[in-house]
């Protein structure tokens, strides 16, 4: 995700690194938002808001991950819509989105921060 120019972010400091399990996700309460967040097998870090627009439940971050023609998908665990991890939008009903948040690793690479407009 790109940070827009001219945008205040605050990064806020989410978890160790290798707190995070490949293929596993976690909900982080970042003042009162509930923001999921992945880490890949490969290492990518991914945070969406962990609302399934769906079902109306905070649950994506139960989610399982994969790919759908290359894209990194999570597929909510109530009724399986899949969603873009780059961009959150919903890859079965185009109409549909969640917001995603920008992510890093720290400076020193052990840590994850999540970014708040």
């Amino acid at each position: 995700m790109t940070v827009l120019a001219g945008t205040t972010t605050r990064w806020v400091d989410v978890c160790a690194y290798d707190d995070l399990m490949p293929e596993r996700g976690a909900c982080a309460l970042i003042d009162g938002t509930q923001v999921a967040v992945f880490r890949t097998f490969d290492g990518e870090l991914y945070a969406l808001s962990n609302y399934d627009p769906f079902s109306g439940a905070y649950v994506l971050a139960r989610g399982i991950l994969g790919t759908r023609e290359g894209i990194p998908t999570v597929a909510s665990p109530m009724y399986k819509q899949v969603f873009d991890l780059r961009t959150g939008r919903c890859l079965d009903d185009p109409d549909q989105a969640v917001p995603v948040f920008a992510i890093r690793r720290s400076r020193a690479g052990d840590r994850v921060e999540v970014a708040l407009p």
